[in-house]
């Protein structure tokens, strides 16, 4: 099995797009991400900081798409921090 080297964004786009025949934008993934249970929330932001540990390339490209994931990483983290204090 080949393994996916799309971006998370890239992925939740394919996915919805063949779904519901749109991409889905940041804003959308993250209110996804509030619908998560905790355990589910922990897995994904653990999933998406290993994606984030990753080689970037120097393509302008790659840069936008880094910027990106790491601006939705920061809001899905302040979403979870919010959801656990209040014990959610």
């Amino acid at each position: 099995m080949n393994e996916d080297d799309r971006n998370f964004i890239d992925r939740a786009e394919s996915i919805s797009g063949n779904l519901y025949g749109e991409p889905m934008s940041p804003d959308r993934i993250a209110e996804n991400f509030a619908l998560y249970g905790l355990k589910k929330r922990v897995a994904a932001l653990e999933k998406f900081d290993a994606e984030l540990g990753g080689d970037i390339d120097s393509s302008p490209h790659s840069l936008r798409r880094r910027i990106q994931l790491v601006d939705l990483r920061r809001r899905m983290g302040d979403l979870h921090e919010a959801l656990r204090k209040a014990q959610r």
